[in-house]
């Protein structure tokens, strides 16, 4: 069986090939390219981030890597896609008043859908698609359906919860059953990267409105009831749940509650108002189901922590758009809108959307 693996040259995408080598498949490694220099940016970050240009570096190494385990390195080209879908997303959603997760977008997107469109496009042959991500596939009930990682500190599951059955179905994750120490361990053991290598960038590290290139737009920071407490220089330098930089002074903190596009207002207030009980989301992608019904399940509403327990419904709004609904057992805290709220059964991701509102 063929196989091409997303090869960033970092530990996982490294180990991830070798392993399929190991297993006897013919292993092939395809890079992206997401920036170039007519795309940079004039910004504060350090360059530590994915769609940065001019990362020689970076692809030497993913050559390096590449001899080392004597296989075919090809390097695609995807920096306008990824211009055009995934930073177009995260500032219209921002501009808008939402908080979005690019990784989210580009996974589905990008990395497992423009990517090996273009490999394709390339005429290179695969059967499977591979990448060094920490999570599961396990055919269920004539599904295919995405599952935590062993090693849940490092599980990605909730980042790959778009994928559809069709992209599910070509995927192989070679990481899933093994933890991050182990891995590390078959990297060091290999020569492929000194002990003490860092993780892999992030999306970007630097101040995030630099991405928005918009001027900013001055309103007004209210309370509940409405009452003027300060200024804001723009709704998109501020996100659900902030306490810190809001420059205005209280008897307690004072948090971010809701950013009001019509009104151009930051809404705040105390810790206690922070707290929701109930997540609404759309934009839906089923995994191992294709509804909800009153099920006690579990489910995240950003990237860090574990699951917590809910009661989960899906159901179709009066526009014909379906909508996932988790109610918690306990309240939780800060629930962002245009994060996503990913649904579990156990390990197994029943499947997610894009949250659309909080009670």
């Amino acid at each position: 069986m063929k196989v091409i693996v997303g090869m960033s040259g970092g530990i996982d995408s490294s180990v991830a090939a070798y392993l399929l080598i190991e297993q006897g498949y013919d292993v092939k490694a395809i890079t992206m390219i997401l920036g170039n220099s007519e795309q940079a940016l004039n910004t504060t970050s350090k360059t530590n981030y994915c769609f940065a240009p001019n990362k020689e570096d970076e692809l030497k190494k993913v050559k390096e890597i590449c001899d080392k385990l004597d296989i075919e390195s090809v390097f695609l080209d995807l920096s306008t896609n990824f211009q055009n879908t995934v930073l177009k997303n995260f500032k219209d959603e921002y501009l808008n008043g939402r908080t979005p997760n690019p990784c989210v977008w580009c996974n589905s997107k990008i990395k497992f859908k423009a990517m090996l469109d273009e490999a394709i496009k390339n005429n290179i042959d695969f059967d499977k698609f591979a990448t060094g991500h920490y999570s599961r596939i396990i055919e269920k009930n004539n599904r295919y359906c995405l599952y935590r990682g062993k090693d849940l500190k490092k599980d990605q599951s909730y980042f790959l919860y778009r994928l559809t059955q069709e992209q599910l179905s070509k995927v192989l994750f070679p990481l899933g059953d093994l933890t991050k120490e182990e891995v590390r361990a078959i990297d060091v053991k290999l020569g492929f990267h000194k002990e003490e290598q860092t993780e892999s960038q992030d999306f970007y590290d630097g101040d995030y409105t630099e991405l928005l290139n918009v001027e900013n737009k001055e309103g007004n920071i209210v309370d509940q009831d409405g009452n003027i407490l300060g200024k804001h220089k723009g709704l998109f330098h501020y996100t659900i749940g902030q306490r810190k930089g809001l420059g205005i002074a209280a008897e307690r903190p004072l948090y971010v509650l809701k950013l009001d596009t019509n009104k151009n207002e930051v809404v705040v207030g105390f810790q206690e108002a922070t707290y929701n009980t109930i997540v609404e989301a759309t934009d839906i992608v089923w995994g191992s189901r294709e509804h909800v019904k009153n099920e006690k399940l579990e489910a995240k509403i950003r990237s860090t922590g574990y699951p917590l327990k809910a009661l989960v419904n899906s159901y179709f709004n009066e526009e014909g758009n379906e909508v996932l609904v988790a109610e918690f057992e306990e309240p939780i805290q800060a629930a962002t809108i245009g994060q996503s709220l990913v649904i579990y059964d156990g390990d197994e991701v029943v499947g997610g959307g894009i949250i659309s509102s909080t009670k």
